[in-house]
């Protein structure tokens, strides 16, 4: 497993990493401890150092099995646990956003994790006027200063939200999404988050498992999977749930790009290369619900890079085939 640098941290992260949603259940469909223990064991067994979660994933069940698995592991101090805030229903709204009630959620974060401090913390898709008004990095940054959070980032929905984050000081990192079906990206933000040496994470590298080639007009999820209920986002942004782009069309732009894969590399594999082959990407943290899964994903590492004809051939294909089907934040 290759690493990169965290932003100003300094510190190396796994390239590969290991998203958490769906260890809290509920939003990906019913998963167990057991399962989710085995799945963090391969992530690491892998090289995997960097998890990425949320204190509302499974109302908090992912932090929590991800404070049981840490606690059972002597080499705990070199695996680094980003969390976010802000989408708690209690009290909810803009309250969320409030210094006490941001220190109460972190509090909790860290008693689910097992932590006495939270390496990352990212605030989790906030809405666009509170990122401009400036008071939550305020909140952020008094946290830090009291040694609640080491460092803090933004999760966020669309290019403008993360450019308004980029100039906030102390800022650590971006979490951002990317995959073969959203490139705007590339223009519009890499160069910039490298400017000011901000980490980007990228989630759904996947698209929420449809680059893995797997899925079929067949393909059923259960009823509290978002991929069933959030489908056109009815719940959420839609672009959370296969990066915004509606699944039969989806399908049918996963054909396309089946000669784009190399013989012998899986589907998913040499999507999350795509994503890696950009120096201002840090690390990419596609979501497992197996060990096979985590140790597939952390293998992409181990690619060689796609070739500068396969990007242009790519990029064609997003702005020729793809653009117009994207739909949500972006």
């Amino acid at each position: 497993m290759k690493a990169r640098t965290f932003g100003n941290t300094g510190v190396d992260v796994s390239e590969v990493g290991l998203g958490t949603w769906q260890l809290g259940g509920g939003d990906w469909g019913p998963i167990d401890d057991a399962t989710s223990l085995q799945t963090l064991e391969a992530a690491t067994e892998a090289g995997v150092t960097f998890f990425d979660t949320a204190d509302i994933y499974g109302g908090g069940d992912s932090e929590r099995r991800i404070g049981k698995f840490l606690a059972k592991r002597s080499d705990r101090d070199r695996l680094l646990i980003a969390t976010k805030f802000g989408r708690a229903s209690d009290p909810g709204g803009a309250a969320n956003l409030e210094y006490d009630v941001m220190k109460r959620h972190m509090a909790g974060s860290c008693k689910r994790l097992g932590v006495e401090q939270l390496w990352l913390v990212q605030g989790h898709c906030l809405d666009h006027d509170a990122l401009r008004s400036g008071a939550v990095f305020e909140n952020l940054r008094r946290l830090q200063s009291e040694g609640l959070i080491a460092h803090f980032g933004m999760s966020v929905q669309s290019v403008d939200e993360a450019l308004t984050c980029l100039e906030q000081d102390g800022l650590t990192s971006l979490q951002v999404i990317f995959n073969v079906f959203r490139q705007k990206l590339i223009a519009e933000l890499f160069e910039r988050a490298q400017q000011k040496n901000v980490a980007l994470i990228v989630r759904l590298p996947l698209a929420s498992g449809l680059l893995s080639g797997k899925f079929t007009r067949d393909s059923r999820f259960a009823d509290t999977d978002h991929r069933n209920y959030n489908r056109d986002g009815a719940a959420f942004n839609v672009g959370e749930t296969f990066a915004g782009v509606p699944f039969e069309a989806a399908l049918q732009l996963v054909e396309e790009l089946r000669d784009e894969v190399p013989s012998g590399v899986s589907m998913a594999a040499w999507a999350l290369r795509y994503c890696l082959d950009f120096p201002a990407v840090t690390t990419v943290i596609p979501g497992a619900r197996s060990a096979e899964q985590a140790r597939g994903n952390a293998g992409a590492s181990e690619l060689e890079p796609l070739s500068s004809s396969a990007h242009a051939r790519l990029r064609q294909f997003y702005e020729q085939r793809v653009v117009r089907h994207i739909r949500g934040a972006y």
